[in-house]
């Protein structure tokens, strides 16, 4: 939603309800702020996930032409 279209929608309300969006809109300021740890990346988190074969730097018999 854009900020216009918000404007819009508060504008039309009446004023008891304005207040009451005023007064959510200040609590919520009052909170403390936090970071979305959801998207924080750990370090090491997919320790694990991934399984690479023993064999995984010996050259390919595919490019052995190009070698």
């Amino acid at each position: 939603m854009s900020d216009i279209q918000l404007y819009k929608k508060i504008a039309s309300l009446p004023e008891d309800l304005k207040k009451q969006v005023v007064d959510f809109i200040e609590s919520l300021e009052a909170r403390p702020h936090t970071t979305n740890n959801k998207n924080e990346r750990k370090f090491g988190y997919a320790k694990g996930f991934f399984k690479m074969s023993e064999d995984f730097d010996e050259p390919l018999d595919d490019f052995k032409d190009y070698m």
